[in-house]
């Protein structure tokens, strides 16, 4: 099977510089490429689109693309999350509802819907709708109308959905927590997202855009790691995926120094021997070492503590006034 290639359409949107708002990047991952070609097809036929992945692998991005794709570019984008959705307001949130629906219902409301009629719904976090929902966002679906609270008949509508979700919606359905008729109409096209850790070969591309689009943002040179420092980027699982390694390095620039790799959790069983138990001296060392760490700077030295700036000047002053008896570990 010959390989995907990259259209003209979405070159056009890789062109842009890193600080533009509206800025991604591909990569070359083969199942990367594979889904953008999948999605200019989607957007092209403007079908219902389903886009799963895990947390930070960009799915919100992914649907935008799929708007700025397709014929609907010039329309409406509106997001909803589905997660935030009250289960008391949530059919007129989505649906709208006549003045007079319920109580304080003083005027009309459109809902998302109508609100974004000819463009595109986002539904967000899709696994978490509630399940008297289900069935309503199923007539959508089959039927393209909506019929507000309170309204004697359904409204037409005309607009594309796309949802994302980081649930596995196979076992949802089989769980009875999702109707799999709703499945099989959203997933008419699906886009899978894989995880940063399974797309490493493009983590160095990822690290070079994020740098220069914050270096552009704070107005600083862009960094460029070294390769020992790159390899260990590249060996990182990335839990929390592309939006966590942009969040590191964007911190890194926010405070004034070189990114670097979160700090993993050491398992309460392997926690090590502290060299000595004097709580004064170990909070003397522990305020000393993290101004060498952030060359003197008290308010990212207090952050990398985990405390308040009021609270590390207060921490010197009583550092100031204790007896300086030597800190050396082999000293209790």
């Amino acid at each position: 099977m010959a390989p995907e290639v990259i259209t003209p359409s979405i070159e056009r949107l890789l062109s842009r510089p890193p600080e533009h708002p509206r800025s991604w990047i591909l990569g070359s991952n083969p199942r990367v490429t594979r889904i953008a070609s999948h999605a200019e097809k989607a957007a092209e036929v403007q079908c219902p689109v389903l886009i799963t992945g895990e947390t930070g692998t960009g799915k919100e991005v992914w649907a935008r693309l799929l708007h700025e794709l397709g014929p609907r570019r010039d329309r409406m984008f509106v997001p909803v999350n589905c997660a935030a959705l009250t289960p008391t307001l949530a059919e007129s949130q989505l649906f709208g509802h006549e003045k007079g629906a319920f109580t304080g219902a003083a005027g009309a409301s459109l809902g998302v819907f109508r609100a974004g009629e000819g463009g595109i719904v986002f539904l967000d976090e899709v696994g978490e709708m509630p399940a008297e929902l289900q069935p309503k966002l199923l007539r959508v679906l089959q039927e393209g109308e909506v019929t507000p609270v309170g309204a004697a008949k359904p409204v037409p509508i005309n607009v594309q959905i796309i949802a994302a979700t980081n649930r596995n919606l196979e076992a949802e359905v089989v769980a009875g927590r999702f109707r799999e008729d709703l499945y099989y109409r959203l997933n008419m096209v699906e886009l899978e997202v894989p995880p940063l850790r399974h797309r490493v070969d493009d983590i160095p591309r990822f690290i070079e855009y994020f740098s220069a689009k914050y270096a552009a943002k704070y107005k600083r040179d862009a960094w460029k790691p070294s390769s020992d420092r790159l390899r260990e980027f590249c060996e990182y699982p990335w839990p929390g995926n592309i939006r966590q390694l942009g969040h590191v390095i964007e911190q890194a620039y926010v405070l004034d120094c070189e990114p670097s790799l979160p700090t993993t959790r050491t398992p309460e069983s392997a926690t090590p021997a502290l060299p000595f138990t004097n709580l004064s001296k170990l909070r003397r060392i522990a305020v000393r070492q993290a101004l060498q760490a952030t060359r003197g700077h008290k308010g990212r030295a207090a952050k990398l503590l985990g405390i308040h700036a009021n609270t590390m000047t207060r921490l010197l002053a009583q550092i100031d006034q204790e007896p300086q008896d030597g800190d050396s570990p082999s000293k209790n």
